[in-house]
């Protein structure tokens, strides 16, 4: 479906030479390799999207920047694309309930942004039986204009993620669960898998500046955290 203007910031050119590289990959992961590694090095941007609760929304691309939400919904779009339409229609589908766009209907809370894509068919749960789940309940308030919303996050506790990290794939989604009691997650970031034992994450890093590829485990040393999520593009 394409819409009567275009969102703010579309670069069709820049779209177009993004999924000219991936004409030949097939699978998602490889797909979301590629273009993943295309942002390495771009700046993070504090609140890239335009709305609130008293500011209509605007539906934003966002190619020279991002923050952790945007990087990924960025690429998951590109990596389901097959060009510039698609791309967009991927992108609203993914970042707003039911593809509406207004402020109310953005996946604000990370753990909706996941039940939403899972129900559209764009990410599949992930997990593993050696790997245990622990339960956290939640009342997510964060985001000023929104009622609070009570939720219950299944997780994989942080001691137990070395045990996840060797079943993890190019390409898995990875969201770090907070500690906090009103919030549900706190930083998100893509898998990458390279040779033997090494497991990556590239991120949008709001501390280093801009999007970055650094070893999982050093992120997990660095963060307190109750534990991680993770999905799996289709």
């Amino acid at each position: 479906m394409k819409h009567a203007q275009p969102p703010r910031g579309l670069s069709r050119r820049s779209v177009e030479q993004l999924l000219s590289n991936t004409k030949r990959d097939r699978s998602a992961a490889s797909r979301i390799e590629v273009l993943s590694r295309q942002f390495l090095g771009c700046p993070y941007k504090l609140d890239p999207l335009i709305g609130s609760s008293d500011i209509a929304e605007v539906f934003t691309v966002t190619l020279d920047g991002f923050d952790c939400v945007t990087y990924i919904e960025t690429v998951v779009a590109l990596a389901r694309a097959s060009n510039v339409d698609d791309f967009t229609d991927w992108l609203r589908k993914i970042r707003y309930e039911q593809g509406r766009i207004q402020w109310d209907r953005r996946n604000h809370y990370m753990t909706l942004w996941i039940r939403n894509n899972i129900r559209n068919g764009i990410l599949k749960p992930f997990s593993i039986r050696a790997v245990p789940i622990v339960s956290r309940e939640r009342i997510l308030n964060v985001v000023p204009g929104l009622d609070p919303q009570r939720t219950r996050i299944k997780c994989v506790p942080k001691v137990a993620v070395p045990r996840l990290q060797r079943h993890l794939q190019t390409g898995d989604l990875i969201f770090f669960v907070s500690t906090r009691k009103h919030l549900d997650t706190f930083h998100a970031g893509i898998i990458v898998r390279g040779d033997g034992t090494k497991v990556s994450m590239r991120h949008a890093s709001r501390s280093q500046g801009s999007v970055v590829e650094q070893k999982l485990s050093d992120f997990l040393k660095a963060n307190r955290m109750a534990g991680v999520i993770v999905v799996r593009p289709q």
